[in-house]
C-alpha cells in the first residue's frame, strides 16, 4: 500500500492535469444545430455565421451602447451592477458578442431582456442562459418559447423550435415591470398584442433611451406576426403609448435599423394609421388580398415603412381577423 507521503505526492502530480482537463471542458464549444428549413431562412437573409467579425458597435450615452449584427439590435448596459443586454441575437455569435461587451467594459452577461420571442432576437438565449444569464421577458413570450412555432414572414417561413429549459425566461411580467440597474431606472412595458402578443418596450429613464424591439422596424419592412396573434391595430396602440413616455430628445433603438429619434417614431405611427384606414376601406369594398397588393394603396409610404408587400399581407390577415371577432361579438 502507498504510504501517506506517496499519496500526497501523487495527488500533487495529478491535480494540475485534472484542473487543466476541467478548464478545457469549460472552453469546449457547444454546437447548435438547425434544420434545413431554418438554414434556408438564414440563407434567404444572407446570414453567414461562418463570418464572426460582422458585429458593429455604437456608443449611445455613458455606459449604454448598441451592438448591430445579424438579427435584432442588442442594447448593452455595463457598470457596477454588471452587464445587462436587451435581446441576444444568435448563439453562433456568442463569443463575438462577449468580445464586444468586454471592449465596452462589461463581463459575463448577468441579465437578458427579450423584446419578444422570435428567433432573431432570442435565439442567443440558448448560449447565454445555460452559462448563468437571468432572462426576463413578457409572460406570453415565455409560453411561445416553450413550444414549436411557425413564423410566416410571407417571403419565407421559419419553424422555430422549443427552447431548452435553461434558455427560457425565469422572470416574466404581464403589463409593466421596473428594475434599477447601473444607475438607471428601467421600465418594461407591454401595451397588448402588436408585432407579437409578447412584446416588451424597454425604457431607460435616466439616459432617456428606448428600445422598441420589432414594434419599430426601420430596416427593410414592417412585419406583424399576425399568424401568432400580432395586430396592426395593436402596433398603432403600442406606438401611441410609447410616445407618451418619450420626449423629443429620446434616443430610439429600433428592433432593426439604425439609431433614430422621436420624429421617426411619430412618422412611422402615422404611416401605420394611414395603412389601417386604406386597407379597411378596400376590405369593406370586398377587395381580395391579391387585388389590394396589386393596387398597393400605401406605396407612397415606403420611405418610412420600407417595402410594403409583407405589411399589406400580414395587416390584411390581422384586420380580417378583427372583423370576424367583431361580427361574433
Amino acid at each position: 500500500m502507498l504510504n501517506k507521503v506517496m499519496k500526497k505526492n501523487l495527488y500533487k502530480l495529478i491535480l494540475p492535469f485534472f484542473l487543466l482537463f476541467l478548464s478545457s471542458c469549460d472552453k469546449e464549444e457547444v454546437e447548435f444545430n438547425f434544420s434545413n428549413e431554418q438554414n434556408a431562412v438564414f440563407d434567404a437573409f444572407e446570414w453567414d455565421f461562418s463570418k464572426q467579425n460582422i458585429l458593429k458597435v455604437k456608443k449611445l450615452k455613458n455606459n449604454i451602447s448598441v451592438i448591430f449584427g445579424y438579427g435584432g439590435n442588442i442594447l448593452v448596459s455595463t457598470g457596477k451592477d454588471g452587464t445587462l443586454i436587451v435581446d441576444s441575437q444568435f448563439p453562433q455569435l456568442k463569443n463575438n458578442i462577449l468580445d464586444e461587451i468586454k471592449k465596452l467594459g462589461g463581463g459575463n452577461i448577468d441579465y437578458i431582456i427579450n423584446t419578444h420571442w422570435h428567433f432573431d432576437h432570442a435565439e442567443g438565449n440558448r448560449a447565454f442562459g445555460p452559462t448563468g444569464s437571468t432572462i426576463i421577458a413578457h409572460e406570453n413570450s415565455r409560453e411561445f418559447m416553450k413550444n414549436n412555432n411557425n413564423i410566416n414572414i410571407v417571403l419565407v417561413e421559419y419553424p422555430q423550435q422549443a427552447y431548452e429549459n435553461k434558455s427560457l425566461p425565469t422572470i416574466t411580467f404581464k403589463d409593466e415591470m421596473k428594475l434599477n440597474f447601473n444607475n438607471n431606472n428601467i421600465s418594461l412595458h407591454n401595451f397588448g398584442p402588436a408585432h407579437t402578443t409578447g412584446d416588451t418596450i424597454v425604457f431607460f429613464k435616466e439616459e432617456n433611451i428606448i428600445h422598441f424591439g420589432d414594434v419599430l422596424n426601420i430596416d427593410s419592412m414592417v412585419f406583424i406576426d399576425s399568424g401568432n396573434g400580432g395586430s396592426l391595430s395593436g402596433m398603432i396602440k403600442n406606438l401611441e403609448q410609447a410616445l407618451k413616455i418619450m420626449n423629443k430628445e429620446t434616443v430610439v433603438v429600433p428592433g432593426h435599423g439604425q439609431i433614430t429619434n422621436y420624429e421617426t417614431v411619430k412618422r412611422y405611427l402615422e404611416g401605420l394609421i394611414i395603412t389601417k384606414q386604406k386597407l379597411i376601406e378596400m376590405i369593406n369594398n370586398d377587395m381580395s388580398l391579391e387585388e389590394i397588393i396589386e393596387n398597393n394603396p400605401i406605396k407612397n409610404l415606403e420611405e418610412i415603412l420600407g417595402d410594403t408587400t409583407v405589411l399589406i399581407n400580414r395587416s390584411y390577415l390581422s384586420l380580417t381577423k378583427d372583423q370576424t371577432i367583431e361580427k361574433e361579438l
